[in-house]
């Protein structure tokens, strides 16, 4: 049976050319960038020119990007780093409700710790309510934490808007931008964004590797303590064969941009068509201003659970959501954050693309949906 991956917000196939490089720096390039010999000031002059690369996609310094573990690792050393240097009683906290849960659970951890956290709303559409978030700034608000682009329907946030109210307020902005690296353009100088988070495993480089960019001026609390790796931010032996994998990675996401736009777009736009063309009742989750690789649908009546399943036995792999709530019955809470019903939220489904998917396997998609739909349907109690 094939495998018809359509779960690319939930992780990626890594790229050929960053699986070649990577491996070059696991068996023969392998030395410690904090040792003194030669190896290890190659392996020291390698992660300089990583850091300078990453740091000239988003306009920053390089000297401006940690490298981490994961985007959750970014998150929380953004979050919990900044506002631990503060007393509980003299910060407050700002994220939206449609966070990713590196952020909702973290910002939540602060509150227990004392610390003031609102909840900024979004629309039907999952974009930010601006009205909404300048209301619930106090003079104790000191960061606001709201994602580039969401992980469950692709909706990219009103970033520069955003970063003028905190401008005007002197509060430090951060950005979870893990959906939105390398599918679109980051100038954190233009958008004045303090601190944002990268994961690499979601744009065709290996799972456990990140990067915090933290801007010059802005002080973080470590979360863990060693050696003088990172700025002292993030000790630890740095993990030199994934951070070249991942540069590399980005390096190709960017060097084939816009052909890979063309096409993913296209084919999520088929997708789209296809699905609205043969199924009746489908609620459109994604808003147009989306990252192109995102399709976020409801189909109220089915379990999303069950639809999973379904495609899953024919070889169609989907989410209902994001990939780290699942085994949650609860419904999607990006979903009802944007007003949607249960049966909505509860039928909630998630197809992302990449560029390693075909106009076969749309076909193939809309296909096998519309069958499996047509089926619930027949014996679903919700008519």
């Amino acid at each position: 049976m094939n495998k018809i991956y359509f779960d690319n917000n939930a992780t990626t196939r890594v790229d050929d050319e960053a699986i070649k490089i990577m491996n070059e720096y696991f068996s023969s390039e392998y030395g410690n960038s904090s040792s003194a010999h030669g190896m290890g000031i190659e392996a020291l002059e390698t992660i300089d020119k990583c850091r300078e690369k990453i740091a000239a996609y988003i306009n920053c310094e390089p000297s401006e990007i940690i490298f981490t573990g994961s985007g959750t690792e970014s998150d929380n050393m953004a979050l919990l780093g900044y506002c631990h240097l503060k007393k509980p009683d003299e910060c407050h906290i700002i994220v939206s409700e449609i966070e990713h849960s590196a952020i909702l659970n973290t910002a939540k951890e602060l509150q227990k710790e004392g610390y003031g956290v609102s909840f900024a709303k979004v629309n039907r559409e999952g974009i930010i309510d601006l009205d909404y978030l300048e209301s619930i700034i106090n003079e104790k608000t000191k960061i606001i934490s709201i994602m580039y682009a969401n992980n469950e329907t692709g909706a990219i946030q009103p970033i520069k808007e955003i970063s003028e109210i905190t401008r005007k307020r002197n509060i430090v902005f951060h950005t979870d931008a893990v959906q939105y690296i390398g599918k679109g353009y980051i100038d954190v100088k233009k958008t004045e964004i303090e601190m944002l988070s990268a994961s690499g495993h979601k744009f065709h480089a290996p799972k456990g590797v990140g990067f915090l960019y933290l801007k010059k001026g802005i002080h973080i609390k470590p979360l863990i303590f060693g050696g003088s790796h990172e700025r002292k931010i993030r000790p630890g032996t740095v993990n030199v064969p994934y951070i070249v994998s991942m540069t590399k990675a980005l390096d190709v996401a960017y060097r084939d941009k816009e052909k890979n736009t063309k096409y993913i777009a296209g084919l999520r736009d088929t997708l789209k068509t296809g699905i609205l063309d043969s199924i009746d009742n489908i609620v459109i989750n994604t808003p147009n201003n989306s990252v192109y690789n995102t399709l976020n649908i409801s189909i109220p009546g089915i379990e999303g659970e069950a639809m999973l399943f379904s495609l899953s036995e024919m070889g169609i792999y989907i989410s209902t959501g994001s990939a780290c709530s699942s085994g949650d019955s609860k419904p999607s809470h990006v979903m009802t954050a944007m007003g949607r019903s249960d049966l909505e939220a509860h039928g909630s489904l998630r197809l992302s693309l990449s560029k390693y998917n075909s106009q076969d396997e749309i076909d193939y998609v809309i296909k096998s949906l519309k069958e499996i739909v047509d089926r619930i349907r027949k014996i679903s109690p919700y008519k």
